[in-house]
């Protein structure tokens, strides 16, 4: 299998140094968009899975409490760079998203931006965020999805056995993931690229 969490760790640390030149200002649109659609309260305990280099800290509004974690330190280290740069308080972890380490029922919030794509069992990864998420929280996602009427064709299955090694894979649906793993879709909406990258608001 090409996608494992060991290959992700090694070409994540690799992608850290030239991530933000690749990614930031493509996605910068999209990732206001999604975070729009949180109810934002002050106060609120907000946990960012997969935050790699903190891209979303800029857009957060200011009195809640942040935590990061991320599968490769070399992107943690850039995002607390970046909450410095930034004059936000975080909390940095670098840890699995398929094995959180915080108690049940822990957080208002969970953002997961362009990690359902990458990592190897999107389903354990919204499992865990169903179980740290409080009963009333909010789940934000945003990311490249296949559309959920439409199944992966054969030529598109191809292409993702590259796309996968490289980094992501194209073929994932988003409301049967969320839905699986308890989650009620509130919010779904196209951000990029004629609907590939799509903003989705979910509740427990």
């Amino acid at each position: 299998m090409l996608n494992t969490t060991a290959w992700n760790r090694f070409r994540y640390s690799a992608y850290a140094p030239l991530y933000d030149v690749v990614v930031s200002r493509a996605l910068r649109r999209a990732r206001r968009i999604a975070l729009d659609q949180i109810d934002w309260e002050p106060g609120m305990r907000v946990l960012l899975v997969g935050a790699g280099t903190g891209l979303d800290l800029p857009f957060l509004p200011r009195e809640l409490e942040i935590h990061l974690t991320d599968l490769t330190p070399g992107m943690l280290k850039r995002a607390r760079d970046r909450a410095e740069r930034y004059q936000r308080d975080v909390n940095c972890q670098v840890m699995d998203a398929s094995a959180l380490t915080f108690d049940d029922e822990h957080f208002d919030v969970v953002i997961m931006h362009l990690i359902l794509a990458v990592m190897p069992n999107p389903e354990q990864g919204l499992a865990e965020a169903y179980r740290v998420l409080k009963p009333d929280g909010q789940l934000c996602v945003m990311d490249k999805f296949q559309p959920d009427h439409q199944p992966a064709g054969a030529m598109r299955r191809a292409a993702n056995i590259m796309t996968s090694f490289i980094a992501t894979d194209i073929t994932r649906q988003a409301t049967p993931l969320l839905q699986q793993a308890g989650f009620r879709i509130r919010h779904d909406e196209p951000v990029l690229m004629n609907g590939l990258f799509r903003a989705l608001l979910a509740g427990k």
